[in-house]
């Protein structure tokens, strides 16, 4: 088997490229342009995501067509594959170039210029929890606007759309966008929503304009950027409060679940039985406590009184007794005919006693005094505590009274009775025959 020349394969190679790629039409993103000054040439590259062919198109070529060629815009180019065979390199010999959209090189650069610039590092404004009125810049005819009812009908059906008919792509539709973005910020919406369905990077161009960015960026209404399909990405995205994979997505980001916050509703309510039975309970226990600390109180304190008012009755007479004794003994003395030094000496003694009377007397009055301060301060004491006590009953009764299940009746509620006992609702079962009271009537009803 012979083998071939370098030569001779690439002129093989050549021969079957110009039979089997003649007139072939590629869609690529041009890079590596470079004139030749000299003879007016153009060289070039166009490339996907994965791969790069090297291109070639001639100055009298150029001069048919009217296109401007530049680096990093989308094209569609016609032509036939030619291999050079000294260096073995095949090339698109160019015969016809369009303009097809724009490439991905111009969406990095202008994105980098925006990031310099503080657009996506602004402050992001939270989301209310339950939006009252949401503002939908999209087309009226997309399937995203059906979407996104779709799933706020499922979720939270208490917010209202307002719908802000938008071309989604093309020359115009930037221009709408901002417009709407500006009215709607006005119009004192709790969140907007910019939405369209998925499509090319040229489709989804709009919402990577500088001016749309810049009218996201100076609105003060929150704005969710929901633009294409989740491996979509817009500049929006990154400059609105909120980016969402999708518009449903979006919604589902929004909106609160009903069916979850039912739940938890159920939780709360089981909650808060739970507690007002336990504050009932440990309120009448208090007021039990109260009751019997009351009538111990009242109890000690008329001990007390019978006590101090015996004590005085028994302090009396004995003043009383010693104070007769005296007197008689003066009376005696006087009654006596003494002379000399034993009448002397018998008066000193009775002046002695008269002193000591005297100021046993005063001791006595002072004594009896003491004690009628103190049997007052002591009513007082009694009486404040009395009054306190009696203060703290009317609260206790109070509280009790506004957690009364039959005060609460008297609002319009009714109590559910089984066999006579009280029910929740999630409790009873079909044919369960069951009372109804609202506190004055009862009425009876059969669970169905």
């Amino acid at each position: 088997m012979r083998f071939l020349s370098v030569t001779e394969l690439n002129k093989q190679l050549k021969s079957i490229l110009n039979q089997y790629f003649f007139n072939v039409r590629v869609e690529g993103e041009v890079t590596n342009l470079v004139k030749h000054q000299s003879s007016g040439h153009y060289y070039f590259s166009l490339k996907d995501d994965e791969s790069c062919i090297k291109c070639v198109l001639f100055k009298g070529a150029k001069a048919k067509f009217n296109c401007k060629l530049e680096s990093n815009i989308k094209v569609k180019i016609e032509g036939n594959i030619a291999l050079y065979s000294k260096r073995g390199e095949y090339q698109i010999i160019c015969s016809s170039i369009t303009k097809s959209g724009i490439g991905s090189f111009q969406y990095e650069k202008l994105k980098e210029k925006l990031k310099e610039e503080g657009y996506f590092d602004k402050k992001k404004k939270s989301l209310p929890k339950f939006p009252k009125k949401i503002a939908l810049i999209t087309s009226k005819t997309g399937a995203a606007l059906y979407d996104m009812k779709s799933v706020t009908k499922k979720r939270w059906n208490l917010t209202k759309l307002t719908l802000f008919d938008t071309l989604v792509q093309g020359d115009e539709a930037k221009f709408q966008i901002i417009e709407n973005i500006k009215l709607a910020d006005k119009l004192n919406f709790d969140i907007i929503v910019l939405s369209r369905g998925g499509g090319s990077l040229e489709d989804l161009w709009a919402f990577n304009e500088e001016i749309v960015i810049k009218a996201i960026f100076e609105a003060k209404t929150p704005i969710v950027s929901a633009i294409g399909h989740e491996i979509d990405f817009v500049l929006s995205d990154f400059v609105a409060d909120k980016r969402a994979a999708t518009p449903s997505a979006a919604m589902e980001i929004i909106l609160p679940d009903k069916d979850d916050w039912l739940l938890r509703l159920d939780e709360l309510l089981d909650e808060i039985n739970f507690i007002m039975k336990n504050k009932l309970s440990n309120y009448q226990n208090r007021l039990n406590a109260l009751k019997n600390e009351i009538f111990y109180f009242r109890f000690d304190y008329l001990k007390l009184k019978v006590n101090l008012e015996d004590y005085i009755k028994l302090l009396n007479k004995f003043m009383n007794n010693i104070l007769s004794i005296k007197i008689a003994e003066l009376l005696n003395l006087k009654n006596i005919n003494m002379y000399g030094s034993f009448y002397m000496y018998k008066k000193q003694n009775i002046d002695t006693l008269k002193q000591n009377l005297e100021f046993n007397y005063k001791n006595f009055l002072k004594i009896k005094i003491d004690l009628l301060i103190s049997k007052e301060i002591l009513d007082n004491l009694i009486t404040y505590i009395v009054k306190s006590k009696f203060a703290e009953l009317k609260y206790l009764k109070e509280m009790l009274d506004s957690i009364n299940p039959r005060n609460t009746l008297k609002k319009g509620f009714v109590q559910i009775t089984l066999n006579g006992e009280i029910k929740e609702l999630q409790e009873l079962k079909s044919n369960d025959c069951i009372t109804l009271s609202n506190g004055d009537i009862n009425m009876e009803a059969v669970i169905k």
